[in-house]
């Protein structure tokens, strides 16, 4: 191969590394989604971009992607991960809880928007599938982008935070039926309502049995043989395999990649394996989705701004307007006070990246004509630009203070339990006995074990128990320690015990954590990775054998009781004694949290 054609064709791969390397770390600096940054970048490195000065300076072109199709392809694969992590994140019983504001708000929200915009395209000149089409992807907001501003400004636990999120879900599950339906409608020359229609749907239908079957049957056994092996490398390529296979199933039957990963993910998210494959896939979704708006960006030709500025503007503004007074009545029909109603209309406001994926599947069905599309992009995109200006006009018109949410939530951890809950990392004789006290005073507990045989075990008995690595704090997240009021560790690894100890401690330095420790060595040694309380196998068993004798050859119970307490907490206090644990202990006894003894 020919040493300047082997460059080029890593020019591009090049050129986005570096743009992500540069557009994500500076645009999280300035509290901007990095989503807006790709999309700027793209439109940089395009042909509307530099490439078009590349003409007149050369060394323009080295900074210019030469194959925007092959980016697009790549950056497909962004959307049908993303699809999948959503379908992870649903899982029933939040949608149970969240029912009538997802399926009442969320389903009016998007309904009204909906066909508001397609009669003003209509009214535009435009068809009707492709007013329906503009309709459907223009009624859709920002998930990443809003959801995103939501938690950098602690505003998720609002009265309005909530509100949009259950709008935001409604939605994420109206993207796989818009797509079904304007793939079926491309199908159609006569784009009518007739009985060749309906027989369109068939394919499709025979391509949902066949995901539905097989993830029932294989999916659930095959992520659990691989569990076994504890191969992390392993099971990375099961959950690419999951995701890519029911994309490529979903293709062959004429639908979109993005629908399939969307079921995969559904029939995912009740399993014990739901967090470890979202932490799994969460990086390809990330590095993928930002080449997908890379490649938005790229065919995205902002010279029509200035040729048509006029209706461009007014579209994106009477967007704006037009989605925030929707929200606005229907939130407050659904009781939300002024201020909030206001907060969540603004928030909704903007178009959303799904409007990118449906109107370039209504593009390349022949639903909707490609100039008209580029206009309807442009105008997303202008209203995506100012959605952080309309989450700060949204928070300042709402109201700094955080008012607790009427809509009720289940913690993420519990799955539906309600008040407080405890991790429980490991789910061996010990972890399931802590579970059983924990359930007999009430309080709701999720267990975390990478034994695919103790967390099967844990399922068939109708536990709260996810399979993964307790000692990395993105799946401690994931099942729910921001939310707990305590992390029990009982794992009989030493070495794990401290390391789940120590990433739960620097991740909340509030948490109660009670660990398990071989002896009294390895108990001082959780103490300096800041355990709250340690306990001894051996100190424990020693203790125990010292009561059972003293009872038996005639010590009054009471008495043994007594001093077994007494001389636990002596034992206790040496532990956490600071000038016991040398300087490290001291350090962080100055600045970690209080500790009970």
């Amino acid at each position: 191969m020919d040493a300047s054609a082997a460059t080029s064709s890593y020019k591009d791969i090049v050129l986005f590394l570096a743009t992500a390397g540069i557009v994500a770390p500076l645009f999280r600096r300035w509290r901007i989604s990095p989503i807006l940054g790709f999309l700027g970048a793209g439109v940089l490195l395009g042909p509307h971009g530099l490439g078009a000065l590349a003409g007149s300076a050369k060394w323009l072109s080295y900074l210019t992607i030469d194959n925007p199709a092959e980016v697009a392809q790549l950056g497909d694969l962004g959307v049908v991960f993303l699809l999948f992590l959503i379908g992870l994140e649903l899982s029933w019983e939040r949608l149970r809880l969240l029912r009538v504001y997802v399926f009442g708000l969320g389903a009016l929200q998007v309904g009204l928007c909906g066909v508001v915009v397609a009669a003003a395209s209509m009214a535009l000149g435009l068809a009707t599938p492709a007013a329906a089409a503009v309709g459907a992807s223009l009624a859709l907001s920002s998930t990443a982008v809003v959801m995103e501003i939501l938690t950098e400004q602690k505003r998720q636990h609002s009265k309005a935070g909530r509100a949009v999120f259950s709008v935001l879900l409604f939605q994420d599950l109206a993207v796989a039926p818009i797509l079904v339906t304007i793939t079926v409608l491309g199908a159609q020359s006569a784009g009518a309502v007739s009985p060749k229609l309906l027989l369109a749907f068939a394919p499709a239908a025979a391509g949902v049995l066949v995901l539905l079957a097989l993830g029932r049957l294989a999916l659930r056994p095959m992520l659990h043989s691989v569990a076994r092996a504890k191969s992390e490398e392993l099971f990375m390529a099961a959950c690419l395999l999951v995701v890519i296979g029911a994309g490529l199933v979903s293709a062959l039957s004429g639908l979109s990649m993005a629908i399939g990963a969307f079921i995969a993910g559904l029939l995912l998210a009740e399993t014990e394996f739901r967090h470890e494959v979202e932490k799994t896939i969460e990086p390809f979704k990330g590095l993928l989705l930002g080449l997908f708006f890379l490649s938005v960006g790229i065919n995205l030709d902002v010279t029509l701004l200035f040729a048509r500025p006029a209706p461009i503007l007014s579209m994106a503004l009477g967007l704006v307007v037009l989605k925030t007074a929707v929200v606005f009545g229907l939130a407050r029909l659904f009781g939300l006070a002024s201020r909030s109603a206001l907060e969540a209309g603004l928030l909704l406001a903007a178009g959303g990246e799904f409007a990118f994926v449906i109107l370039a599947s209504a593009t390349a069905n022949g639903v909707m004509p490609h100039d008209e599309g580029q206009l309807v992009m442009v105008a997303a995109t202008l209203s995506m630009i100012a959605i952080p200006l309309l989450a700060h006009l949204g928070l300042r018109l709402g109201g700094r203070q955080v008012t607790p949410s009427p809509i009720p939530v289940a913690p993420a951890a519990a799955e539906g339990g309600a008040g407080p809950h405890v991790v429980v990392v490991g789910y061996g004789r010990v972890g399931q006995l802590v579970g059983e006290m924990l359930r007999r005073h009430q309080i709701s507990w999720v267990a975390v074990e990478r034994e695919a045989r103790l967390v099967e075990l844990g399922r068939r008995a109708g536990e709260s128990i996810y399979f993964g690595d307790g000692s990395r704090v993105e799946f401690l997240k994931r099942c729910g320690l921001d939310a707990a009021i305590a992390l029990v560790v009982t794992q009989d690894d030493t070495d794990g015990v401290e390391a789940v100890v120590a990433v739960a401690r620097a991740e909340r330095p509030d948490l109660i954590i009670v660990a398990r420790a071989r002896d009294a060595g390895h108990a001082e040694r959780l103490y300096v990775a800041g355990a709250t309380d340690a306990v001894p196998e051996t100190i424990e068993a020693s203790l125990q054998l010292s009561e059972a004798l003293l009872v038996e050859i005639g010590i009054p119970m009471g008495l043994v009781i007594a001093s077994v307490h007494e001389r636990r907490d002596e034992f206790r206090k040496t532990l956490n004694r600071p000038d016991a644990l040398g300087g490290r202990a001291r350090r962080f006894s100055q600045s970690g949290p209080d500790r009970r003894t």
